[in-house]
């Protein structure tokens, strides 16, 4: 049985591997390529970020049955594979490092980082600029997205005693459903976004959704880009009244010219949620499981359905 990783490191991070499986890498889809793409039956893709088609690569794959992605996110994906392959997520993967930065970027907007470290970078003392500032302990919460990150984020969050209230796209016990968030956004001093993108989510984030939020609130952005109306987004936050945290922009990059840059209650960082030296060993472990679940005809874990 053939497979492609997309990094070299990955051969011994899967572990020892049963016999008979060929493994070779493929770093980026515009790479010479380590074989012949119709032989391939497991493939860990590259990240889209890297040049060249790589989703166009899998219609290459003739006789492909497992793309598995060490990405939470599968949007690019979803629709895009021959009949027949399994797409699987990296579900899991992502939770300590995603919600390492979302609570990083809550801390660091509400204390003020962002303004310091441009009064450093200008050799200016700024206590008084922004003093006193803001603070976590006792903020109301709201969570969009209750998944496994929304689960380490709160876990994260709890010790500074803040009041937590989760949305997901279906309410079940504990968790409201979307269908209330008109109701609940008003309540919620930060708003942290943690969808997938799917039709359902894209644009979620639009001017009535802005609107509804409280004066001074916080928007923190860990999800995607398209989940927010860039131009709803940019003229609520023009005005002042809310602030955010983005990690993800749309379109991405944000070109240098974009207003969002510029306005002093936006930080933005460029997507780097998940660019930890952690990733790669706790991708491939799962690649590793997946891969022998595959092997031994087990049910693999983490399949996307509906976008999820």
């Amino acid at each position: 049985m053939r497979m492609w990783i997309a990094h070299e490191a990955g051969r011994e991070l899967m572990g020892p591997l049963p016999a008979g499986v060929e493994v070779a890498v493929l770093p980026r889809p515009d790479a010479p390529l380590p074989g012949d793409p119709a032989e391939v039956e497991f493939w860990v893709p590259p990240f889209l970020s890297t040049s060249g088609d790589v989703v166009g690569m899998a219609g290459r794959m003739t006789g492909l049955k497992v793309v598995q992605l060490i990405t939470a996110g599968a949007d690019a994906w979803v629709g895009r594979l021959p009949e027949g392959v399994t797409l699987c997520d990296a579900r899991g993967v992502h939770d300590a490092h995603t919600a390492e930065w979302v609570v990083t970027a809550i801390l660091a907007s509400l204390r003020r980082f962002d303004h310091f470290a441009r009064a450093q970078a200008a050799h200016r003392w700024a206590y008084a600029e922004v003093t006193p500032t803001d603070e976590l302990g006792g903020k109301r919460v709201l969570i969009v997205g209750a998944g496994s990150i929304g689960a380490a984020v709160a876990a994260r969050l709890a010790p500074f005693e803040v009041e937590l209230t989760y949305v997901a796209r279906t309410a079940r016990d504990g968790v409201h459903g979307v269908d209330e968030l008109p109701r609940l956004l008003p309540q919620a001093d930060v708003v942290v976004l943690l969808v997938p993108l799917t039709p359902q989510t894209r644009g979620l984030v639009d001017a009535s959704f802005l609107s509804a939020m409280a004066d001074g609130a916080l928007l923190v952005n860990a999800a995607r880009g398209p989940v927010a109306d860039t131009a709803a987004l940019t003229k609520e936050l023009s005005s002042g009244r809310i602030g955010a945290a983005l990690d993800v922009t749309d379109p991405e990059p944000l070109p240098a010219g974009h207003p969002l840059w510029d306005l002093p209650n936006v930080l933005i960082t460029p997507h780097v949620a998940g660019s930890v030296r952690g990733l790669l060993p706790r991708a491939y472990r799962l690649v590793g499981v997946q891969l022998r679940r595959h092997l031994t005809g087990q049910t693999l874990d983490n399949q996307v359905r509906d976008g999820y």
